[in-house]
């Protein structure tokens, strides 16, 4: 079982290494779903982590809000990705959707094709569009050759015990294209149980170790 760590930049991170982490997510920001780290977080935190035999996942998002981001925005955004791939950042996660709620193609290519060299996964933004849409946005993120889609599977005003059934077609949906990666209440306590009812052998969390 993968757990990955989301943490707040550098403050609590040699703890949840030594509780025995082995992929990280980091992110500025939490209490907006997390932002881009600054520069000095990253290589610090980059350096650290893998010293201690850990990976990297930087989130790339320039604020909180919604994920339709305009043309100045999408700069810094593969700013951000040229600067993970220059601190050595084992993966990325993030996303750019249309105002319809759909991905916003142009933008994803372009941020994909900056992150060349490096995991990229669909992060949360994936649960803005609408259901009924899932499966063929699985379908397009998998032919652009994203790795996981970190996902709820409903708001996050839900608890994760009400999105399990639409978790559940997600994976079914996904099948061996890319990775379901439930997150979002996750914790210490129910990830074995949400973990063994998903069929998944990863999950995502800020308390999904105790530390």
């Amino acid at each position: 079982m993968l757990k990955e760590v989301c943490i707040e930049n550098f403050t609590a991170l040699p703890k949840v290494l030594a509780a025995g982490a082995r992929r990280i997510e980091l992110n500025d920001n939490l209490a907006v779903g997390g932002t881009t780290v600054s520069k000095g977080v990253l290589a610090e935190a980059t350096r650290y982590i893998h010293e201690h035999d850990a990976s990297v996942v930087a989130m790339i998002r320039p604020r909180g809000g919604n994920f339709v981001y305009n043309d100045l925005e999408l700069k810094i955004m593969e700013a951000d990705l040229f600067e993970a791939q220059a601190q050595g950042v084992d993966a990325v996660t993030f996303g750019a959707l249309t105002a319809d709620g759909w991905l916003d193609e142009e933008a994803m290519e372009n941020l994909l094709a900056a992150s060349a060299g490096m995991t990229v996964v669909m992060h949360m933004a994936f649960d803005a569009i609408p259901e009924n849409r899932q499966a063929e946005a699985i379908d397009w993120l998998a032919e652009h050759d994203v790795s996981r889609i970190l996902t709820h599977g409903g708001p996050l005003s839900q608890p994760i015990q009400a999105t399990l059934p639409h978790l559940q077609k997600l994976v079914a949906d996904a099948g061996d294209k890319l990775t379901i990666l439930p997150g979002g209440g996750i914790t210490a306590d129910n990830v074995a149980q949400i973990t063994a009812q998903l069929g998944v052998q990863e999950a995502h969390g800020t308390k999904i170790l105790a530390y």
